[in-house]
């Protein structure tokens, strides 16, 4: 059996000792493996019984049955995923763990469950108290004693993402009701036609001091040492902007025998990142208006001598022209061949590398074509290769349309990661 680093022995004891506690630390950093040895510990200890640990599909199908033979070889353990008869055998089956995919808590919470201890791995998948997946959880949990959350980004989107996290593992840290919740903490803001809640001055320092006795916050630089360093380098890229400007202008983008109109500020917004990038879909499929950013892409390649390359996109389209540029091009069921230096260039989308892939071993390039609004899947991303067994500094390229909403984008995931450096902050 491996050996925890230290401070991941630290994070294994702080689960033993609390029936209700999170981890909140960055990707690759060893969540799994702390939790493996404290569910080992207290099944041995008698304090649990059986384990349901709920986790996404990928990652419940691939990663945790591995690391349980790393680092918690006495655990028995079946996989809940598949279909639904795949899934029965599992759930029947004598073990100490039964792992599931949120995508199945409905189906779960149909059944006569007798788990005493739960584990939710990306605790973020439950921001939202009022989803169905929670309410089917809330069903399950009743009989559950321990409850053990892992999270690397717990504040991605916002102060209010913590409370559904929050009240899933321990209703008496931040109460039982949102409302309330937002009662205390925020305040209301006038946006336009509509309400948001904004966080009152100091409400994420006194949140976080509410919750910190249960929280184990692993220290960046603790962590941060173990890993090479990881270089964001912006590469700017330039673009003729009429097409660009009449559409952020007049909502409608013209062209003979067919044209784009955006009903509303949100579509516009899709669209305007698909003209940085050099397209724009219409009711006739995608046309190309600027090859600016698949040049800059081969300039790149070319620079770093091909070294191997994970390009990241958001449309399909990209991934299209991606094909045709790069005939050797691989995706994400080439995954073993990435890890073994055998491919050159992959492409994924972040949601399908946001969790659960260890790419670290294949290359230590990224290059993003367009990037996600959101910094979960951003970080998450960039943490497939700058994580624990990544020998070699992560270059990390975005490629930036001047003048255009690539910038907005880039900033409010700055912002964003600003706020998650607060809460870091707030929790030692």
């Amino acid at each position: 059996m491996l050996s925890l680093r230290p401070y991941q022995e630290s994070g294994a004891d702080f689960l033993f000792e609390r029936d209700r506690a999170m981890i909140l630390a960055p990707v690759g950093a060893g969540k799994t493996a702390i939790t493996l040895t404290a569910m080992q510990d207290m099944v041995r200890e008698g304090e649990v019984e059986r384990w349901l640990v709920i986790a996404p599909k990928r990652v419940a199908a691939s990663v945790w049955p591995a690391e349980t033979a790393k680092w918690a070889p006495g655990l028995t353990m079946s996989v809940c995923v598949g279909t639904p008869r795949e899934r029965l055998v599992a759930y029947a089956a004598d073990t100490q763990v039964m792992v599931i995919n949120y995508d199945n808590l409905q189906w779960l919470s149909e059944l006569n469950n007798e788990f005493d201890g739960v584990v939710f791995d990306e605790l973020t998948k439950l921001k939202n108290p009022s989803g169905k997946r929670f309410k089917a959880l809330e069903k399950i949990l009743k009989p559950v004693k321990v409850r053990w959350g892992l999270t690397g980004s717990f504040t991605s989107n916002g102060l209010e993402d913590v409370f559904g996290q929050v009240k899933i593992i321990d209703q008496g840290l931040l109460g039982r009701s949102k409302g309330a919740f937002q009662q205390q903490y925020f305040y209301q803001r006038q946006r336009g036609t509509h309400v948001e809640w904004e966080p009152m001055p100091g409400s994420l320092e006194a949140v976080m001091q509410r919750i910190k006795h249960a929280t184990f916050v692993l220290e960046p630089g603790e962590y941060k040492d173990k890993l090479p360093p990881l270089h964001t380098v912006k590469v700017p890229c330039s673009m003729a902007m009429d097409d660009y400007d009449a559409m952020r202008k007049n909502f409608v983008l013209m062209f003979p025998n067919d044209e784009v109109v955006a009903q509303n500020a949100a579509v516009v917004t899709q669209k305007l990142q698909q003209m940085a990038g050099g397209f724009v879909y219409t009711e006739a499929g995608a046309r190309w208006l600027s090859t600016h950013k698949m040049d800059a892409l081969e300039e790149l390649l070319e620079e770093n001598q091909h070294a191997n390359t994970i390009i990241f996109y958001n449309y399909v389209e990209e991934l299209l022209e991606l094909e045709r540029r790069f005939p050797h091009l691989r995706q994400v069921d080439a995954i073993d061949d990435w890890n073994r230096g055998a491919v050159q260039v992959l492409a994924l989308h972040p949601k399908s590398a946001g969790h659960g892939l260890n790419l670290q071993h294949g290359g230590c390039h990224i290059v993003w074509l367009s990037l996600p609004w959101s910094l979960e899947l951003y970080e998450q991303s960039i943490g497939r290769l700058h994580r624990s067994g990544q020998t070699r500094d992560v270059w990390n390229y975005v490629l930036m349309t001047e003048n255009t909403i690539d910038e907005r984008i880039f900033d409010a995931l700055k912002d964003k990661r600003s706020l998650s450096e607060l809460a870091l902050e707030a929790l030692k």
